[in-house]
């Protein structure tokens, strides 16, 4: 639930966002090295803290880094690309390209200059723009959200595909979609449709938390993808986000691209009560 203070009448007081689970105006900043100027997804491995994962949307690269230590380590897998978002599931680390093609190593292979057991994932997915990607540990499926589809009209419906590496399919093996009109009863209006661009589940709730740098929208769903929460993302805070995770006690990870003003960062924002 939102609650807003508004000071009395004065329009000049700043809105208040007051959520239930995190302070979305009160974030710990972790500011991004040159390298991840563009950091596009990022990614916790089984929701252990220590040691942050990232990708950024030029080099294929691997990043980790510890919170607030600035010096990154990376892996090759890939030559330049667009690289949109990254996931770890069984110790394994899988990394998704705009155009839905996947790259996939050994999490071991990190801690190497190259990794050499890489595996490309092509036309699993329907021709479209991807951005965001989860990979869950308890059903071993990875979730992978359209940005941009042509199967879809993102103003009412916007599409989800299911994968399952571990049936070394090659192709997904299910669907899920977002009601785009649930979103617009808490929110008002959706301008140009819904373009997702992260999404990640709530350890503690099994919620979906889904991001939108295009709507600069946080939106939560349960675990049958029906909407029940939606949050404005102040600009200000938010520059770009477009990757999301969660660690193992729940505390939220956003990370946002650079601008000609700030450099990229990831915002943590700690459970309420903890």
């Amino acid at each position: 639930m939102l609650t807003f203070s508004l000071g009395g009448c004065d329009s000049t007081k700043k809105e208040q966002v007051v959520y239930k689970d995190y302070n979305l105006d009160e974030p710990d900043k972790f500011n991004m090295p040159e390298s991840l100027f563009e950091i596009s997804g990022i990614a916790l491995n089984q929701g252990n803290p220590d040691t942050l994962y990232a990708i950024q949307d030029e080099d294929g690269r691997l990043y980790r880094l510890g919170w607030d230590h600035p010096k990154q380590l990376n892996v090759k897998f890939s030559k330049k690309g667009d690289y949109e978002d990254v996931t770890i599931l069984k110790n394994s680390v899988f990394i998704l390209k705009s155009n839905g093609v996947l790259f996939n190593f050994p999490l071991s292979e990190a801690v190497f200059a190259e990794a050499e057991q890489v595996r490309e994932y092509k036309k699993i997915l329907p021709k479209g723009e991807y951005e965001g990607m989860f990979g869950d540990e308890a059903s071993g499926k990875i979730y992978i959200l359209c940005k941009n589809c042509e199967q879809d009209n993102s103003k009412n419906s916007v599409t989800g595909y299911i994968f399952e590496p571990g049936k070394d399919s090659t192709q997904a093996t299910g669907k899920f979609a977002i009601n785009v009109d649930q979103i617009k009863a808490i929110t008002g209006k959706v301008e140009r449709g819904f373009r997702p661009s992260g999404l990640a589940k709530n350890p503690l709730t099994n919620d979906w938390y889904i991001i939108s740098a295009v709507n600069k929208l946080m939106i939560v769903t349960d675990s049958e993808w029906k909407v029940k929460e939606a949050y404005t993302l102040n600009g200000n805070t938010f520059i770009q986000p477009e990757g999301v995770a969660f660690d193992k006690m729940g505390n939220l990870y956003i990370s946002n691209e650079g601008d000609d003003l700030f450099s990229g960062n990831i915002l943590k924002f700690k459970k309420m009560g903890r």
